[in-house]
């Protein structure tokens, strides 16, 4: 029996999904509640985790989420509310991985609502690369780290320590780069995001 059957495999890993971005750049639109296929873009980005295999699933809101939470249907999910989401990405990783602390998980899975061109497949073969709480794991597009990330339990409160500003996880992941398992996902997703209003053209 290999680690990854003994440990769970994929029940082990929880996914995280990063909403809270207010939009600055789209007129202050919360990047939650952009339309995607006729249902607000969080909505998609929990589906994506949860075909590519996160059976578990907390989505970290920020802007307007009083406003997501009403608009978004998002049954089954754990909902972090971060104040701080103004601060940058690295607020609402600090509160995303500070939220699944005792519920089991043993690794995190971590995506971003702005990026819907990252679908199922490249989730699923990032999930592969789980073996345990040391496991350390990114997509990577034509050699080029990107997300999703997946990070073992043992790595929470490094990149908890590390994570400030927009960085997020970048400072640890760089510190660490021999344990990190690059996962390429070049052939099966686009890691383009939706900043601009020219990058809305990307959604649906």
């Amino acid at each position: 029996m290999t680690t990854r059957e003994t440990t769970g495999g994929a029940r082990a890993v929880a996914g995280l999904l990063l909403a809270a971005g207010g939009g600055r750049r789209l007129g202050g639109r919360p990047k939650a509640l952009l339309p995607h296929r006729g249902r607000p873009l969080v909505e998609h980005a929990v589906r994506v985790l949860r075909d590519g295999g996160c059976a578990t699933v907390h989505v970290v809101l920020g802007a307007q989420a009083d406003a997501v939470r009403a608009r978004a249907s998002l049954p089954g999910c754990a909902l972090v509310d971060n104040p701080d989401w103004e601060q940058g990405m690295g607020s609402s990783l600090r509160a995303g991985l500070d939220s699944l602390t005792g519920t089991g998980a043993r690794a995190a899975l971590v995506s971003l609502v702005d990026q819907p061109g990252i679908g199922p497949e490249a989730v699923a073969r990032v999930l592969a690369a789980y073996e345990g709480e040391e496991s350390l794991a990114s997509a990577a597009y034509d050699g080029v780290r990107g997300h999703p990330v997946l990070f073992g339990a043992a790595h929470w409160a490094g990149i908890a320590a590390t994570a400030t500003g927009d960085r997020g996880a970048r400072a640890y992941l760089k510190e660490h780069r021999p344990a990190l398992t690059l996962v390429e996902c070049g052939d099966v997703a686009r890691p383009y995001d939706i900043d601009t209003e020219a990058d809305l053209a990307h959604l649906e």
